[in-house]
């Protein structure tokens, strides 16, 4: 059995490189295969063991990193044992684990796998093989390769995983078929430019949503899943974690989340009036009276704030993040500027305000407004210039944090 911590190769694990300081270091390791672990004392060393002894036979310098998630068995003890690099991570959550083994993982590739003995670590050569080819990230496909009886339970391998995977796609196009393969392998430059930080296990879905942004060489592997050794429920969690990974899908899509939305609400309510008039409208008898056109009136209005909503988000993940940063949002910041959404806001108001007029003068007259249709029209014409030209200050004070964002 290795020591434990040892890196394993065909060339002497204590070796050591001098520095023209003078000073030694380890030698460079060329993999790192990182296992979150959260009460895995049954199945953590078989899969340590794995990894290690297939390293050894095909001759790569590597080391096993386990990120213990506060286990209280002997999972930290078993490991070691093994021959495992324990490191400790306090935070909670699937991701965290698998941040703080990519933190300390020392190789130039890092391959990730949970370590309840469902993936085969015996299979390391073809991700490396993708790997030195090239590729920055190597996913497993699940579907293609294989899944045991009893390895997925029916809802998450029929239902679950790929309408999540089919979503997931529609929106960023990624062209990965198993979105949310466990076993996966990148470059650790590719890792660290990816700024991942999801805890939980939506994680993996933020990893193939921000490689696919980030344009990275993302290539697939058919991989066997197989039954796991746990004595115990696994962590995950069907409905808990099935809506963490739809909510980061859509959070990650303010175009599809917002602006879609805004642009069918806004056709919808403001090509009402037009139909309502062109219908006959002036009756609370038609389908086309005033109570359709209220409602078409609030959709409008619903519209026009999702639709600012839609474009903060657009802006200040453009901001805060490097991988959604787009040219399309500087075209954006330089045609859809304060003093032009302030002309616009103002001229709907005025003109809102104008429409408004005689159907006042008439209401203050005669005690009625006779002109219904009027009335509403102008009162939602009012409301989306007030709306547009205070959401044009909230888009130029975030214009101003990406500015100066930009400065540093």
């Amino acid at each position: 059995m290795l020591a434990p911590g040892r890196f394993v190769s065909t060339h002497d694990p204590c070796e050591t490189i001098a520095d023209f300081s003078g000073e030694y270091a380890l030698p460079p390791l060329e993999l790192t295969v990182v296992m979150p672990c959260l009460n895995e004392e049954r199945t953590v060393g078989i899969c340590v063991e794995k990894a290690l002894r297939t390293m050894a036979d095909l001759g790569v310098l590597g080391e096993v990193v386990i990120a213990d998630n506060g286990s209280t068995d002997r999972s930290v003890e078993v490991a070691t044992e093994a021959g495992a690099r324990v490191v400790l991570q306090s935070r909670k959550g699937y991701g965290s684990a698998l941040q703080k083994g990519f933190e300390e993982a020392r190789g130039k590739y890092v391959i990730m796998g949970d370590c309840d003995d469902s993936y085969d670590f015996t299979d390391l050569e073809r991700y490396l093989v993708e790997l030195r080819s090239g590729a920055d990230l190597v996913m497993g496909n699940r579907l293609k390769g294989g899944i045991k009886p009893g390895a997925m339970p029916p809802l998450h391998r029929y239902f679950g995983n790929p309408v999540l995977s089919g979503f997931l796609n529609l929106l960023f196009r990624t062209g990965v078929g198993d979105c949310h393969c466990g076993m996966r392998g990148l470059r650790r430059e590719a890792y660290e430019a990816l700024g991942l930080h999801m805890p939980g296990m939506e994680f993996a879905s933020e990893m193939v949503i921000k490689a696919s942004r980030a344009k990275l060489k993302i290539r697939e592997i058919p991989i066997v899943l197989s039954p796991d050794g746990r004595d115990r429920p696994p962590h995950l969690r069907s409905f808990r974690d099935g809506w963490r990974h739809l909510k980061l899908i859509l959070m990650y899509s303010p175009s599809f989340l917002f602006l879609l939305p805004a642009i069918l609400l806004m056709l919808f309510g403001l090509l009402a009036a037009p139909v309502a008039l062109l219908a006959g409208y002036g009756t609370y008898e038609t389908i086309f009276g005033p109570n359709f056109l209220i409602m078409a009136a609030f959709l409008a209005i619903a519209g026009a704030q999702l639709f600012f909503l839609g474009l903060i988000a657009r802006l200040q993940a453009h901001r805060i993040d490097p991988v959604f940063a787009s040219p399309r949002v500087d075209w954006l910041l330089r045609v859809f500027t304060l003093e032009r959404g302030l002309i616009a806001g103002g001229l709907m108001t005025l003109a809102g305000l104008g429409m408004a007029l005689p159907v006042v003068a008439g209401w203050i007259s005669t005690g009625a407004v006779a002109q219904p249709a009027l009335w509403i029209s102008a009162g939602t014409v009012t409301v989306l210039g007030v709306q547009t030209m205070f959401g044009s200050f909230l888009v130029g004070v975030l214009e101003l944090q990406i500015e100066r964002s930009k400065q540093r």
